[in-house]
C-alpha cells in the first residue's frame, strides 16, 4: 500500500509542477539570477520530499506552490523597482578584460587560474589573443567572449569589483 501511495504523490507533484510552471511561465526553472537557481533548488528539494514522504503530500504541495508565487512575486518587484533586483541579484563581475587576468577579483570570486583556463578550453577559445573578456555570471556560469571586436553595452551591468574599469 505504502508504494501505491507513494507513486500517487509523485504523479501528483509531477502534475503540480507542469501546472505551476505553466501558470509561472518559462522562467520557472530559469538559472539566470541568483534567486532563480535558489528558488529551483528548493523546489528540487520540495519536490523530492514530497515524491519520497510516506505522509500526506498536502504540506509539500503548500510548499511547492508557496515557491512558485514567491518566484512571481520577486520577479514583479525585481522589474518594477531596482532595489528589489538590487536586494536578490548578484553583479556580473570580470575576470579577465582584454588580455588582462584580474586576480584581485579571483580572489573576490573564488575562482581560480585553472577554472578560468577550463572555461576558455570549453569556449573553444584557441589563443588568450582572441578572447576579448571572461565574466562570472550572477548565476555562478562563466561566459567567454571572444571575436574580432567587443560591443561594450554587453558589459553594461557588469561589475569591475576591485579593479578600475579601463578609460
Amino acid at each position: 500500500m505504502q508504494l501505491l501511495s507513494i507513486a500517487g504523490q509523485t504523479l501528483l507533484a509531477v502534475f503540480a509542477v507542469i501546472l505551476l510552471a505553466r501558470l509561472n511561465g518559462l522562467r520557472s526553472f530559469s538559472k539566470m539570477s541568483s534567486f532563480d537557481f535558489a528558488l529551483t533548488v528548493a523546489a528540487g528539494s520540495v519536490l523530492a520530499t514530497m515524491m519520497t514522504s510516506a505522509e500526506t503530500p498536502w504540506p509539500g504541495l503548500v510548499a511547492l506552490i508557496t515557491l512558485f508565487v514567491a518566484r512571481y512575486a520577486i520577479s514583479a518587484l525585481r522589474k518594477r523597482w531596482s532595489l528589489a533586483a538590487w536586494l536578490t541579484d548578484n553583479a556580473p563581475l570580470m575576470l579577465y578584460y582584454e588580455g588582462r587576468l584580474f586576480e584581485e577579483n579571483l580572489t573576490l570570486s573564488r575562482v581560480t587560474r585553472n577554472d578560468v583556463r577550463a572555461k576558455l578550453r570549453e569556449a573553444n577559445a584557441i589563443s588568450p589573443g582572441c578572447v576579448r573578456a571572461v565574466v562570472l555570471e550572477a548565476t555562478g556560469d562563466v561566459s567567454v567572449l571572444h571575436g574580432e571586436t567587443l560591443d561594450e553595452d554587453v558589459l553594461k551591468d557588469v561589475s569591475w569589483g576591485r579593479v578600475p574599469p579601463p578609460e
